[in-house]
């Protein structure tokens, strides 16, 4: 399905349509037929030229930017993670290099607070919004609020639970981030073993990349010894998994749902004092790209994504819709295995 911004338009066509309908009924006065035949055609040849200039008028305004640039809204659920540091740099560089400004707030994984600085956001006057959830549910009534102001929601990395809300999407294929982490694991590990996934249920990206990576293990004789929410941050990872590997320091893989997860288990592993561990993430971030250079760590794999290509391509969108331009519902970004194999094609001082 394609979107557009049509309103204007639609309301111009039914003003003309009610000027053709003014236009020819008959007068309450009796007049002879041929002079009443004559003039309906003329009304209604007039009413076409109107419409076809408030069409074309409309469409020029579609493009139009306002005086003194576009202001954009910008929020992530996490402005900590490296992740999302680059992606909303990449999104600022973007939007300055054409003169115009970003206001970003950062809800810290908090969703009411998110809904708040929309809220706030909305109030300075946006043309449009940059918008990855903290909580794909929760994030709605902010949803709603930005559908009443009149700005287009760019929705970026992980969508929100009604995707009706937002004039497109751009992110990785998630469920491909997962798999191709969870067919390392099977090709490494063949005869399986006890493992630790480390999710997050509330963000939709984290549950499509553990349900690509738990599909890639199944009936390859692995047993989830323990699944829990690590919430994406690396902290809350890492006491998480320091208690989970007490009880069972025996796993021969860990899954995180993004790097500063994986990070997180890495730290806890260390402590722990295991040395056979496979720990895989989800990011392709230079911290992980760099353990797994070092060739020491247990940091075996990462599902790369690129937060510079997702940042461009929602600029990209953005732009395009505001000009009066079609845009797709979605713009998928590929994602990729990175491991100590191929790292070096990628670098350790940066995103891809």
């Amino acid at each position: 399905m394609k979107k557009k911004v049509v309103s204007v338009l639609l309301c111009t066509a039914m003003a003309v349509s009610m000027l053709v309908g003014c236009g020819s009924q008959p007068a309450e006065t009796a007049a002879p037929a041929p002079a009443e035949d004559a003039a309906a055609p003329a009304a209604e040849d007039a009413a076409a030229d109107v419409a076809e200039d408030a069409v074309a008028e409309a469409e020029a305004k579609a493009g139009e930017r306002p005086e003194g640039g576009y202001k954009f809204g910008y929020t992530c659920m996490d402005g900590s993670n490296p992740f999302f540091v680059i992606l909303e740099q990449t999104i600022r560089e973007e939007v300055e290099a054409n003169g115009d400004t970003l206001v970003s707030f950062d809800p810290a994984n908090d969703v009411s607070r998110q809904i708040s600085g929309i809220e706030d956001l909305i109030s300075q006057g946006l043309d449009g919004m940059f918008l990855n959830p903290a909580e794909a549910e929760g994030i709605l009534p902010a949803l709603d609020m930005l559908k009443e102001a009149g700005v287009p929601i760019i929705n970026f990395d992980t969508e929100v639970a009604d995707m009706s809300y937002v004039t497109s999407y751009a992110g990785s294929d998630n469920y491909n981030a997962g798999k191709v982490c969870g067919e390392d694991l099977v090709k490494k590990c063949p005869d399986g073993g006890p493992i630790i996934v480390l999710d997050s249920p509330t963000m939709n990206s984290v549950v499509d990349r553990t349900n690509g990576f738990l599909d890639a293990i199944e009936g390859k004789g692995f047993e989830i010894v323990a699944q829990q929410d690590a919430k994406g941050n690396l902290e809350e990872a890492m006491g998480i998994a320091e208690d989970l590997l007490q009880a069972h320091g025996d796993v021969v893989a860990i899954f995180g749902g993004n790097d500063p997860t994986a990070l997180g288990a890495l730290a806890a592993a260390n402590a722990a004092g295991l040395t056979d561990c496979m720990i895989y993430g989800v990011d392709g971030s230079p911290d992980i790209k760099a353990e797994l250079a070092s060739g020491e760590s247990l940091i075996e794999g990462t599902g790369a994504q690129s937060p510079i290509s997702i940042a461009k391509k929602s600029v990209e969108i953005m732009y395009d819709f505001l000009g009066g331009n079609e845009v797709d519902d979605r713009y998928p970004v590929e994602t990729f295995l990175i491991t100590a194999d191929n790292v070096a094609d990628y670098g350790t001082d940066g995103w891809q």
